[in-house]
């Protein structure tokens, strides 16, 4: 545990949870669509959705879009910012079970037309676990460089996927695996040492059976 867990990141206010968290949420799903966002459709649960027009949770997860930091002074104007970059903003109220209570179901899309969809929560202290990709199960905190593979659940696809990870001279920290059943739809989630260059992720992108690759860069350091 670091003194950033004890005491909270620099930010903004009013709340770690509900400002800073919410601010690296947005700014994970950035990371994770890899383009400039054109359309946010926010929807919260719990908590988030009864006090995140009060607590500013709507403006801090937008300035996470737009690719704020939790720190930026601009946060406050995350709206009328978007506004002016012509970025449609739509937020609403979701009930999504027995989520954390600060919990957000984010939809996005880029300029070049993809699309991703993030739920995650805003744990305490700034810190953020993104829950769900594309509808998936996933669980991670992105503090790390991570590496998210969707596959056709095939023999080879994680040794490939180690292999080159080793070849490029990097570490894996954390690796969870997931599927919807033998044959069916996979998903691997590698937490890393160092970071992933472009190049492997889209060679990694490219390989037979892949279905879609995502990467964040440890945006939360």
């Amino acid at each position: 545990m670091s003194i950033f867990d004890i005491i909270g990141p620099v930010m903004v206010g009013p709340s770690s949870s509900h400002t800073a968290g919410a601010v690296r949420i947005g700014l994970v799903s950035r990371e994770l669509l890899q383009d400039e966002v054109v359309f946010a459709d926010v929807r919260f649960h719990g908590s988030f959705a009864s006090t995140y027009k009060g607590h500013g949770t709507d403006r801090a997860i937008i300035a996470g879009l737009l690719g704020m930091q939790s720190d930026d002074v601009r946060i406050a104007d995350s709206l009328s910012i978007a506004k002016k970059k012509n970025v449609k903003v739509f937020f609403s109220s979701i009930d999504l079970g027995d989520a954390h209570p600060n919990s957000v179901l984010l939809t996005a899309q880029g300029a070049g037309g993809r699309r991703i969809a993030v739920q995650a929560s805003s744990i305490g202290g700034g810190r953020i676990l993104v829950n769900k990709l594309d509808g998936i199960t996933v669980n991670f905190s992105a503090t790390r460089p991570t590496l998210i593979v969707h596959n056709y659940d095939t023999a080879g696809h994680v040794a490939f996927v180690t292999q080159e990870l080793f070849k490029h001279g990097i570490n894996i920290a954390a690796m969870q695996l997931y599927r919807s059943g033998p044959g069916g739809y996979a998903v691997m989630v590698l937490e890393t040492d160092q970071s992933v260059p472009p190049e492997l992720v889209l060679h990694i992108t490219n390989y037979e059976g892949v279905i879609k690759v995502a990467y964040v860069d440890g945006v939360l350091q």
